[in-house]
């Protein structure tokens, strides 16, 4: 089976940076597409970014040209670089994850603890 663990995340003062970092963790046999989602209080769970395992990446349209996702593939590890960072992107951020265990070579959906991120002044 594998996991996802999830560091970085806290507070941040508007126009400031944070970096999050997510391992996949376990005995993997292969990751497929890594991304990140997030979660404000009262609304839905949305897309924020992903990348694939050919390098792709597809951002939400409020993110675009402030965040970065990025991939270790050596250390099963996904990145998101937030920068100019704004009021309205607190929320509760998860790491999600196409991987496949060696356990039965099945790809299945995994989803990080979620890690908080506040932007305020």
């Amino acid at each position: 089976q594998g996991k996802l663990v999830e560091s970085g995340g806290g507070l941040a003062q508007p126009g400031g940076s944070l970096r999050l970092s997510c391992a996949a963790t376990g005995s993997i046999f292969s990751i497929d597409d890594m991304g990140w989602f997030r979660q404000a209080p009262g609304k839905l769970r949305d897309l924020v970014a992903v990348i694939y395992s050919d390098g792709d990446t597809n951002y939400a349209d409020s993110v675009k040209g402030r965040f970065t996702i990025s991939r270790d593939n050596a250390k099963n590890t996904v990145y998101l670089q937030m920068n100019s960072l704004k009021p309205e992107d607190t929320a509760v951020y998860y790491c999600n994850a196409h991987l496949a265990a060696y356990s039965d070579y099945v790809v299945r959906n995994y989803w990080g603890q979620g890690t908080q991120v506040t932007v305020s002044s």
